[in-house]
């Protein structure tokens, strides 16, 4: 199996790499960003698109791909709707509807968050946005698309979030977490769960297209 990885910078994107890197059955991966990862691995090769408006210029390698894992986000603090809007669903829309084309028999994951706003009515904007993203992915023509609702993520295996605020939060929450972990089985997964589930849905399709943080720990 050949995936790809949007956000592999970040806390999550660094967790369903260590997975992938860990999977016998993914031959290779292709990490998509702005910047270098700071990892190597045999199976990984690294895209470096600094503009993101000039990912189409390189089609040629980001065909034949079985998986995408989007592990790409931004806060929405401080953030205005069409600014956030324009990051969180424009930009995640190009990139999906260009891979829709290139590989029509590819699995697309993205990572949203729990309180997604479906109806992409309610009062909070970050949910709205996200509701709207999840719901012109799934409209793609994608063999698969699923969308993961995680709630508290817990780093495992070093991963580490690139928000100061984020980084301060793990800090303190590192001795607790695990304890939660126990006592909120449903609100709280890790990092290594949500990149095993990545690859099963990317190997075996769920009956779901939305995964909310308890369904992603069952799974």
């Amino acid at each position: 199996m050949k995936v790809m990885v949007f956000g592999g910078t970040g806390m999550l994107g660094q967790g369903v790499l260590r997975e992938c890197f860990n999977a016998a059955d993914v031959t290779q991966i292709l990490s998509v960003g702005r910047s270098p990862l700071g990892q190597s691995h045999p199976k990984l090769r690294e895209l470096q698109v600094p503009d993101a408006s000039k990912l189409a210029l390189h089609e040629a390698s980001l065909s034949g791909y079985d998986a995408c894992f989007f592990c790409l986000g931004v806060s929405s603090s401080g953030m205005s709707e069409a600014d956030y809007r324009k990051i969180t669903h424009d930009y995640t829309l190009a990139v999906a509807t260009l891979l829709a084309r290139l590989n029509p028999q590819m699995t697309i994951i993205y990572v949203s968050g729990a309180g997604t706003d479906s109806t992409e009515s309610g009062r909070v904007m970050w949910a709205r946005v996200k509701g709207a993203t999840e719901n012109a992915l799934m409209a793609l023509p994608f063999k698969g698309a699923y969308m993961l609702r995680p709630g508290v993520i817990q780093p495992l295996h070093g991963a580490t979030s690139k928000t100061r605020s984020y980084r301060m939060f793990y800090s303190l929450a590192r001795p607790v977490l695990p304890v939660l972990r126990k006592l909120l089985p449903n609100q709280i997964s890790t990092t290594e769960q949500i990149g095993q589930v990545m690859l099963k849905l990317a190997r075996q399709g769920y009956p779901h297209k939305v995964l909310e943080s308890a369904d992603i720990n069952r799974l």
